[in-house]
């Protein structure tokens, strides 16, 4: 059984920093990629804003990118999501989710997720 779960999340003023990170396990297909997903009070579930796979390609949203970085442990099975100048327009619920194959772009593909972390951006 796949787990995902997500930490780091908090409070931060406008153009901070967080780090979050996101430990899964229980894979036991290859290659996968992990996505980063978010959701806004009131919005739809946006991304993946960025993802990492398996084989060590990586993917950014044109709206993250130059701003969001990912780092992974592949032996560890961790990924790491560095947030940097954040605004408050990045406030939301994250989430990371595991898909079959490399560097899937439709949330459709992400079958196991984990239970979110609380990135709050203050103005």
């Amino acid at each position: 059984e796949v787990q995902l779960v997500e930490s780091g999340g908090g409070l931060v003023q406008t153009g901070g920093s967080l780090r979050l990170s996101c430990a899964a396990s229980g894979f036991t297909f290859s290659p996968y990629a992990i996505g980063w997903f978010r959701q806004a009070p009131g919005k739809e579930r946006e991304g993946p804003l960025c993802i990492s796979d398996s084989r060590g390609d990586t993917y950014y949203l044109d709206s993250v990118r130059g701003r969001f970085r990912l780092t992974s442990e592949n032996a560890n099975k961790m990924v790491y999501l560095q947030m940097n100048s954040l605004k408050p327009e990045d406030t939301a619920v994250y989430y990371c989710a595991a898909a079959h194959g490399s560097l899937r772009t439709s949330i459709g593909t992400y079958n196991d997720w984990g239970q979110g972390t609380q990135v709050t951006v203050s103005s």
